[in-house]
């Protein structure tokens, strides 16, 4: 059996997967790792890796396969980072839209939220989960 790196992907879907991935790698941070363009400049699959660990996979919006996707512009992540402050930044710069500003949660976590462009939420905080 080969090693798995990365067990959990949220799989997003856009209207346009190449506006997307330029919003997610300029305001957030994130790198390319795989784009795979299909017909007509949609994009077939695209995986998007975080640096503290995992990724997400997105596609543009087909026809083809729209039993196992989710609609455009929906769904929620959470990506932890220890610069929050940083990346709020940054994401602001780029034209995220804040729909909650920085805090300090009072389960030690301090973060934000960000809307893309088409409507995902993404949530950024130094909270990583209960220890093992």
């Amino acid at each position: 059996m080969s090693e798995i790196k990365t067990a959990v992907w949220p799989v997003l879907r856009y209207q346009d997967g190449t506006a997307a991935i330029r919003f997610l790698v300029e305001a957030f941070g994130f790198t390319e790792k795989a784009v795979y363009p299909g017909h007509g400049g949609v994009i077939d699959h695209a995986e998007l890796t975080w640096h503290h660990g995992g990724g997400v996979m997105l596609s543009s919006r087909s026809a083809e396969g729209d039993e196992v996707r989710t609609s455009p512009g929906t769904g929620s992540v959470y990506l932890v980072t220890d610069q929050p402050d940083l990346l709020h930044d940054r994401a602001v710069a780029a034209g995220a839209k804040i729909v909650r500003g920085l805090r300090d949660e009072d389960y030690g976590s301090r973060g934000f939220t960000a809307r893309d462009p088409e409507g995902v939420l993404w949530s950024f905080g130094t909270y990583a989960g209960e220890p093992d």
